[in-house]
């Protein structure tokens, strides 16, 4: 029986690994109504590959970006339900069955569990949060994959597996174009949650994650983006831009950068977001609750990093005096 679900799979040049993810698509328990490649202008044999397993294919001319190819994918979807999936992610047989009864009525979006593809016992990621810095962190990266089982209501999901309610996608706007890859999951879901909608985790929808496999994990165009981006976050949303919580942890990130070889992209990317943050009217929404989302979201990143040893996290509480 078809389920009222379509399957959006993202990708640029990604032959090979593209297979892979609509093959596991294909061999879900609930089968979906569909399956839509968006393809951003590849120039190896992505799109053949795609039509040979069987997916529909919408072809843009050049790369338009990640948030550009999701929202042309729901836009062409018809179905209740739309599934976001990275090219590198394998799914599960029974990932969007699980996924869908994990949802409740007024759920809005929802996410899995997410292992590491070389490595299944280790988790890639669950739920996303964010902290005041506008750095975002991906609860339980890196942990092991028996930890997270239970499941509960989230603000952030990472939109790497991911699934989406198509009419609320469409009246939110969809994902803001400006960012065009990274962070525009947790401007998306930031918006949502500040208009009263819920997203849900559900641990027993597994995932697969090869990761970075488009860019490159710190990569300098990654960086760049990563680095404009958060200021696009923090101009877009945060009542007060320029607070010690914000320089600490952008700071900090860019001396991560730094030491990952990628210092010169780190600031060419905040150049970039500064020069066009004028243009980014900060959202309306009541601040009272923005606060409440924010801390609560800080407040687990802090619990969860206790004991871990992760340095970043250690000095960004250290400097925000917490």
């Amino acid at each position: 029986m078809l389920s009222d679900v379509s399957i959006v799979i993202p990708n640029w040049n990604g032959a090979g690994r593209l297979t892979r993810a609509i093959r596991s698509a294909q061999s879900q328990t609930l089968a979906p109504k569909e399956i839509l490649v968006v393809d951003n202008g590849s120039t190896d044999s992505s799109c053949q590959d795609a039509t040979d397993a069987g997916a529909l294919v919408l072809r843009f001319e050049q790369n338009t970006g990640f948030s550009r190819a999701v929202n042309a994918g729901v836009g062409e979807c018809s179905t209740q339900w739309v599934a976001i999936v990275n090219n590198d992610v394998v799914l599960e047989p029974t990932w969007l069955e699980n996924l869908l009864e994990g949802c409740g009525p007024d759920t809005a979006y929802a996410s899995g569990k997410i292992l590491n593809a070389g490595e299944h016992s280790v988790i890639d990621g669950t739920y996303d949060l964010l902290s005041w810095s506008g750095c975002a962190w991906r609860a339980g990266h890196g942990a092991s994959a028996v930890l997270f089982n239970e499941p509960r209501d989230v603000h952030f999901v990472p939109l790497t597996a991911a699934l989406v309610q198509r009419d609320i996608f469409l009246r939110i706007g969809g994902l803001d174009t400006r960012f065009e890859s990274y962070l525009e999951d947790i401007d998306f879901c930031l918006t949502c949650a500040t208009t009263g909608l819920k997203g849900r985790y559900v641990p027993q929808a597994i995932a697969y994650h090869e990761g970075s496999a488009t860019l490159g994990a710190w990569s300098p165009r990654m960086v760049e983006l990563l680095s404009r981006n958060q200021v696009y976050l923090v101009a877009k949303h945060f009542p007060n831009r320029l607070t010690r919580a914000v320089l600490a942890g952008q700071l900090l990130w860019g001396l991560l950068a730094w030491k990952r070889g990628t210092g010169m992209a780190w600031l060419k990317g905040k150049w970039r977001g500064l020069k066009s943050a004028h243009s980014l009217r900060p959202s309306k929404i009541e601040a009272a609750l923005l606060r409440s989302i924010l801390q609560e979201s800080e407040d687990e990143i802090r619990k969860l990093q206790t004991g871990q040893n992760d340095t970043f996290w250690e000095q960004y509480f250290r400097w925000r005096g917490r």
